[in-house]
């Protein structure tokens, strides 16, 4: 079983934002982090999980995803993202990384569970440092999806 920690941080609403990850399999840990010039919390906190669910080699693998985001917990776990996905996400938010999500997704056995962020849970912790510091950094891309959005 790989488990994930996830999280993702913007500074405003929109405004500089970042995700973290933290992957843990056996005794093998990965940390991973980027931050985007513009974007909002929603897309960093789902796009956290894409690129964890993108990271892992083998198609097929157990994984369970711990985040503190409702909005991608709830989405997935309470079934409305698919009902999105059969109305083509119409009038809903970030479809272009709910299609990425959805493609990844399929190719795993993923569980969700929600946590209560800036609690107790140590990773969940160190996955907000990971997005705040990476949020900050001066090594920010361009989210272009949001961008193409907003225009």
């Amino acid at each position: 079983m790989i488990t994930v920690y996830t999280d993702g941080a913007s500074r405003g609403n929109p405004g500089p934002g970042g995700y973290g990850v933290v992957m843990l399999y056996n005794h093998h840990r990965k940390e991973l982090s980027q931050g985007f010039k513009l974007t909002t919390n929603n897309r960093m906190e789902l796009l956290s999980v894409i690129v964890a669910l993108e990271a892992l080699k083998k198609p097929g693998s157990p994984v369970t995803v711990y985040s503190d985001s409702k909005y991608v917990v709830d989405a997935v776990e309470k079934g409305w993202l698919f009902g999105w996905e059969k109305k083509d996400f119409n009038k809903k938010m970030n479809p272009d990384l709910w299609k990425r999500f959805l493609k990844i997704y399929r190719k795993h056995k993923v569980r969700f569970h929600w946590v209560k962020g800036h609690g107790s849970n140590v990773e969940n912790n160190r996955c907000d440092e990971l997005a705040v510091a990476a949020a900050l950094s001066g090594d920010l891309l361009d989210d272009t999806g949001y961008e193409q959005v907003s225009e």
